[in-house]
């Protein structure tokens, strides 16, 4: 049995370089939502199929409560990708937590 995905990317700050992708292609997009926050880089790592989108915008010149998530998640579900990977860089109130460390989070407050 063969299952075929395509990964989308949303990188935040450090996670945006579209260098980690092979056979490298933009495309611009437009959605019912507005445009996403930048082009899309389609290209492969390891041979996996991936969309990668700058959170931010490539040049980090959307705030944060400025992106247009709708037109993001939008653009990835147009291109067919079947997972959606998506970093950010968030504090927390729990002493255990460090600064650096890997978590997953569940719940998450936006405005």
């Amino acid at each position: 049995c063969t299952f075929l995905f395509k990964i989308g990317i949303i990188g935040g700050t450090g996670l945006d370089d579209p260098d980690i992708l092979e056979e490298r292609t933009e495309k611009y997009v437009d959605t019912p939502y507005g445009k996403p926050s930048d082009a899309l880089i389609l290209g492969k790592i390891k041979n996996v199929d991936c969309v990668l989108l700058a959170r931010h915008g490539r040049h980090h010149t959307i705030m944060p409560s400025n992106v247009n998530y709708r037109a993001n998640i939008w653009a990835l579900k147009e291109e067919n990708c079947s997972h959606v990977l998506v970093t950010t860089a968030c504090g927390s109130l729990r002493e255990e937590i460090q600064p650096g460390d890997l978590v997953i989070i569940d719940q998450f407050i936006d405005r």
